[in-house]
């Protein structure tokens, strides 16, 4: 038998969605914009990353086990070399629990990438 008990985990509140950078089509980005935009858009760039991104966006619960996200045709090493780059350009949030890192999509990060790039502003 085990001695485990269910610990209840505060929800979080959603934060804003406050976009990093104007929409293209308002004014010519800063260098700093465009050097974080292109971080971010490079990071999305490679096949397994942007596979990666999605299986943790579209996740049950927003939020996803590495175990559950893994299978992506690529040895294990690779995934968390590829979740790395998604964490250090600000797409991924990660928390370890465990023996497990769960991963979020950063909040704010895709609704301030579709703002940039909306051409109706």
């Amino acid at each position: 038998m085990s001695n485990s008990q269910m610990v209840e985990l505060p929800v979080l509140a959603a934060e804003p969605v406050v976009p990093c950078c104007p929409p293209i089509t308002s004014a010519e980005l800063s260098q700093a914009d465009a050097e974080k935009m292109a971080a971010m858009f490079k990071a999305l760039s490679d096949p397994v990353r942007l596979r990666l991104f999605s299986r943790v966006a579209s996740h049950e619960g927003g939020e996803a086990c590495v175990c559950d996200i893994q299978d992506v045709g690529v040895s294990q090493p690779t995934v968390s070399h590829h979740l790395k780059k998604l964490r250090e350009a600000g797409l991924l949030t990660s928390e370890r629990r465990g023996t497990w890192v769960y991963y979020q999509v950063a909040p704010s990060v895709v609704a301030a990438m579709s703002a940039m790039l909306d051409l109706r502003s």
